[in-house]
């Protein structure tokens, strides 16, 4: 057993549309903070945003959610959404350059 609680899990999501240039990372950053995540988001070259998140269900539903909107501003297209096992690496949600 790694000491990762039962209840945590890990997303990855790949967000497509305006997503760069709106805030969507610190916006990202604010909410995964809320909601207690750990993890990391950052901007693509291809333009994308991309996210790593750990915590409960609860709150990686919720980030999931909003990041089918994301920030006043962006045009989201398409969330790619993919379920992993946690790992327990994170201490805390940052950006990541």
């Amino acid at each position: 057993m790694s000491g990762q609680p039962s209840a945590a899990r890990r997303v990855r999501l790949r967000i497509t549309g305006r997503v760069q240039g709106v805030g969507f990372r610190y916006s990202a950053l604010v909410e995964a903070q809320r909601l207690g995540l750990r993890g990391w988001v950052c901007n693509t070259a291809n333009g994308a945003v991309e996210l790593l998140a750990e915590g409960d269900e609860y709150g990686l539903r919720h980030l999931v959610t909003w990041c089918h909107s994301g920030p006043p501003g962006a045009m989201v297209k398409a969330v790619d959404l993919e379920s992993l096992a946690a790992t327990g690496e994170f201490i805390d949600f940052r950006i990541r350059r």
